[in-house]
């Protein structure tokens, strides 16, 4: 085990508030939880590519950063009248 193999189980622990608060909470809290889950997991898709050395694979986590960014957008569009 590296280091890298090491942060990416912590970062796998970040998700577990994440995901409480985007069943929990209300719209607000739900569409912050959304966006910052898309961060964990952008940066945990990194840092699995840095322990396994796989260098090609950096590409899908920043197309999943683009991708989250984007979805993040529509989903808050969507849900505007729910976070007045």
């Amino acid at each position: 085990m590296n280091i890298w193999e090491l942060a990416a189980q912590v970062m796998i622990f970040a998700l577990v508030p994440l995901t409480w608060m985007a069943v929990r909470g209300d719209a607000r809290h739900r569409l912050v939880a959304f966006f910052m889950a898309g961060v964990v997991i952008t940066l945990l898709m990194m840092l699995l590519t840095m322990a396994f050395n796989r260098m090609p694979m950096m590409d899908l986590a920043i197309a999943l950063a683009l991708m989250s960014f984007g979805g993040g957008i529509v989903f808050a569009r969507f849900f505007a009248r729910h976070l007045r």
